[in-house]
């Protein structure tokens, strides 16, 4: 390659993100022993992008610091050292480097093979939510077939892998949602049980359990919605919350606490992963893609905007939808590399 510089999209400052993110063109490092050079293919935004840029995140990157913690790219150039065989292959972009970026190096120890015949778009995004879904229905509560399951912000990229996860498990999944809109793409993705977010939910939940209640509920939302859970659950069932859309204070549910051993936690995916070997990583990640590759299941794709479009791109994340955002360097590279 005789690039001398690539695009990126970097913030110098915390703040809010249409006000401190740039487009910038930045010199291209020399790649080293033992590094490849990956061309960025996609990248998703994720809530935790916007943790980290505006200062708020649990555990924060130097500035200047490039934005994006999840993208796919194909391997265009080998440094020394590098066995050809892996020239041309797709890999995950490690979030440590930042991955609203055209080009980036990694080195060997850290690559991560993508299978080649799941498409671009979707590998862009097949490892942050799916693996925070899968540790969500395995890590806190011996789920067994025909348990019932309740999740807020269903229609969320979390969501829509506990969804088809949960499927696969044969688990009966109540998926609340805030809207007709969002009830119905629901229900067009395939889901059951697809409720509005609304005070009798938990009255709807004993009748649908017959008086049971839930085993897990996972809650990313917060505020009044996180005590429908608490109160939807069995009799020493388990209240996961691993997001907080909603800044409203609540009480804490003591009578579900002392009364119904409900047991509150909490999970945070950067923890976990800090406390995996590097082969059990890999492993938990290829439990994620292997029904992806299988077509077993889908992550639903809204939209994709260049980089040029970066402020466009964070506005439509802003708003209600179903599917993830993504960016690109290339649209048309994208195009060809999906198809």
């Amino acid at each position: 390659m005789n690039k001398k510089s690539f695009q990126a999209i970097r913030y110098h400052d915390h703040g809010v993100p249409q006000e401190v993110l740039c487009l910038e063109e930045l010199p291209m490092p020399k790649l080293r022993t033992g590094e490849v050079r990956v061309q960025v293919l996609a990248s998703t935004i994720h809530p935790s992008d916007f943790g980290l840029i505006q200062g708020s995140y649990g555990r924060l990157k130097d500035l200047p610091a490039i934005g994006g913690r999840e993208g796919v790219g194909k391997i265009v150039e080998l440094g020394e050292g590098i066995t050809s065989k892996v020239l041309g292959k797709l890999v995950a972009i490690p979030e440590e480097c930042g991955t609203w970026r055209e080009f980036c190096s990694i080195k060997e120890d850290d690559l991560l093979l993508l299978p080649s015949l799941v498409p671009v778009d979707q590998l862009a995004v097949s490892i942050l939510n799916p693996l925070t879904a899968w540790r969500l229905l395995n890590d806190f509560e011996y789920l067994r077939e025909g348990d019932t399951i309740i999740q807020n912000a269903a229609n969320s990229a979390v969501g829509l892998s506990i969804i088809q996860f949960a499927r696969k498990m044969n688990l009966t999944c109540i998926n609340l949602v805030r809207s007709k809109e969002r009830q119905k793409d629901l229900l067009a993705f395939g889901a059951t049980e697809v409720w509005l977010d609304d005070d009798d939910v938990p009255d709807r939940v004993r009748e649908l359990t017959k008086g049971v209640g839930c085993t897990l509920g996972l809650n990313s939302v917060g505020g009044k919605s996180a005590l429908r859970l608490a109160r939807s659950l069995r009799a020493g069932g388990v209240h996961v919350t691993f997001g907080a859309m909603e800044r409203e204070s609540i009480r804490f549910p003591t009578r579900s606490l002392i009364f119904d051993d409900v047991r509150f936690v909490g999970f945070w995916l950067d923890r976990w992963k800090r406390k995996q070997t590097r082969k059990d990583l890999v492993n938990a990640v290829e439990e994620v893609l292997h029904p992806l590759a299988m077509t077993e299941i889908n992550h639903p794709i809204d939209r994709v905007f260049s980089f040029s479009e970066y402020k466009d791109a964070l506005l439509r994340n802003a708003e209600s939808r179903t599917g993830k955002v993504l960016l690109t360097p290339d649209k048309k590279l994208l195009a060809d590399s999906t198809n």
